[in-house]
């Protein structure tokens, strides 16, 4: 085990999901095992089934044997769940992940870093790698989303819930506020920020979660807090988003302004994203399982590349994630990796992860496994 290396061997349950699931999570499994060989620990991957494929066989989207292994395990790594056909009942999507493991494990913390890379087709012109970078931070386990499968409707009329509660707001509060102490600041000015987006001139609820944010602001004076109105921030991502840091957003309004920062890295297939509780985690990509262009090896893998990136932070090897990071920069930076506009991979799926698991092998002296 080498100094960086917090423990011999992690235990990672690997569900690969739908679509184009498989092949990134089989490129960004090659690039961690290179990252882990290269830095003196093992990552003992356990693969299980679950997602669109599992409830079409089962019935179910994920077995108790499987969720069990989640909550034992010391990471997951889940590639994109749920295929556009297979509904339930009452017409929303069978097959995705989310409630079960966010509301199963308690993890409350959405966490999705927005970097723009070198190489990255971002849209926004004149942006240099690097201005674009921040964090953006979902509650997880309340909002809208709390009424995922329990809406009250009748033939003329549906109500669903948005609920936020102090508990659920102060632990994601904190989350976000110590990882803006952590950071490096916004690169417009490097300072340390909290923006708090919200609805409070609309509805009671995001009042209170804006008034939560503030007591628990007062904990952290070395970070500055900000509040905007979701469509006042919507237009402030494309208009100046090197001002931003740490954004803090309820369940709904992150899933939305999450995929809008995307657009302006080069898309969903650049942004990892992690859900983090204070007792277990798991890492996937923000995107979705594309099955159009499963099986034809053009998928970009590169969120689920950083998707494990983040899990290598969570086990504590921070020096195989740092490895991984600049791997993928350098593999975009030179060429190595191409990306055509739309953010397919010119240079292929498979291809990617194994350029990538060289890299980070080759800045070690070593070779990938």
């Amino acid at each position: 085990m080498t100094a960086g290396s917090k423990r011999g061997a992690y235990r990672v349950v690997l569900i690969p999901g739908d679509g184009i699931g498989p092949e990134v999570t089989a490129a960004a499994v090659a690039v961690l095992e290179a990252a882990a060989a290269t830095h003196g620990f093992r990552l003992a991957f356990e693969r299980h089934e679950a997602g669109a494929g599992c409830y079409l066989r089962t019935g179910r989207a994920m077995s108790d044997e499987t969720f069990a292994a989640c909550r034992a395990a010391d990471g997951v790594l889940k590639g994109p769940v749920g295929l556009p056909d297979v509904r339930l009942p009452d017409g929303t999507e069978a097959g995705v992940l989310g409630g079960i493991l966010r509301r199963g494990l308690d993890l409350y913390a959405n966490l999705r870093p927005i970097r723009l890379l070198p190489g990255a087709p971002s849209p926004l012109a004149g942006r240099a790698p690097g201005s674009i970078d921040y964090a953006i931070v979902r509650e997880n386990t309340e909002g809208l989303y709390i009424s995922r499968g329990s809406g009250v409707g009748t033939p003329d009329a549906v109500a669903d819930t948005l609920l936020i509660t102090r508990r659920g707001t102060e632990r994601v509060a904190r989350f976000a506020f110590e990882l803006a102490q952590s950071g490096h600041g916004a690169p417009r000015d490097g300072v340390r920020r909290v923006t708090c987006v919200d609805k409070a001139n609309v509805l009671r609820s995001y009042a209170f979660f804006r008034s939560v944010v503030a007591e628990v602001a007062r904990a952290y004076p070395d970070v500055e807090l900000e509040c905007r109105y979701a469509d006042a921030m919507a237009q402030a991502l494309v208009l100046e988003p090197d001002r931003f840091d740490v954004v803090l957003c309820e369940n709904f309004i992150g899933d939305i302004l999450t995929d809008l920062g995307g657009a302006t890295i080069g898309g969903l297939g650049f942004c990892p994203s992690a859900n983090i509780g204070d007792a277990g985690a798991y890492f996937e990509p923000a995107h979705g399982s594309a099955p159009d262009i499963a099986g034809r090896d053009i998928a970009n893998p590169i969120a689920t590349i950083l998707s494990g990136a983040l899990l290598l932070d969570h086990l504590g090897e921070f020096d195989a994630a740092t490895a991984v990071r600049q791997a993928t920069a350098r593999a975009l930076a030179e060429g190595l990796v191409r990306v055509v506009p739309d953010g397919r991979l010119a240079s292929g799926c498979q291809a990617a992860g194994e350029t990538i698991a060289r890299l980070v092998a080759d800045a070690q002296g070593g070779d990938p496994p």
